[in-house]
């Protein structure tokens, strides 16, 4: 499977779920069981090297504002919420966070920013095929920190000014 092809099938599921990550990932679980083996783990390199990607302090920001406040694990199903929005809103949250203002065209807080179920679709439907647990994917481990500088989350004025279209659409009252 190549990065297409993942991205067309996150894109196929998302749509089918009308964008939500819950439903999503039984549809992509669905669909990976219907691939061989092989291609199971080459979509789970592919969400496992764009999950590490985004372990950035500016994205953390970025879903602080938008889920008025994240945790450590609050962050990982974010980022895989992220993945699971597609290819264009990922690139573009990569780019520039404060973009998600732009890119998102609604945002429910109680059903979206956690895709916790998406970044366990691959490992189900490999163990749905096999039998076995996914074996480990060769990639490089997340780093130990996220990439960048870290931001005082809790000082409002700073993630306001730093994140300027996010703070509007989504924290202005």
């Amino acid at each position: 499977m190549d990065e297409t092809e993942f991205w067309q099938l996150v894109d196929a599921t998302r749509e089918a779920a009308e964008g939500d990550p819950e439903e999503q990932a039984d549809l992509l679980v669905e669909r990976l069981v219907q691939l061989d083996p092989v291609s199971v783990l080459d979509f789970a390199r592919h969400f496992e090297s764009r999950y590490n990607r985004a372990y950035r302090w500016d994205l953390w920001g970025a879903a602080w504002v938008l889920l008025d406040g994240v945790s450590d694990d609050a962050f990982d199903f974010f980022r895989c919420w992220l993945i699971g929005q597609g290819r264009d809103v990922f690139e573009g949250a990569m780019h520039d966070p404060d973009t998600l203002a732009e890119l998102l065209d609604d945002f429910d807080e109680e059903i979206d920013g956690d895709g916790e179920e998406l970044g366990y679709a691959a490992d189900e439907a490999y163990e749905q095929l096999t039998g076995a647990v996914a074996p480990a994917l060769g990639i490089p481990a997340a780093a130990a920190e996220p990439e960048g500088t870290p931001l005082d989350f809790e000082n409002e004025p700073v993630v306001a000014e730093r994140y300027p279209k996010l703070w509007e659409r989504f924290r202005e009252d």
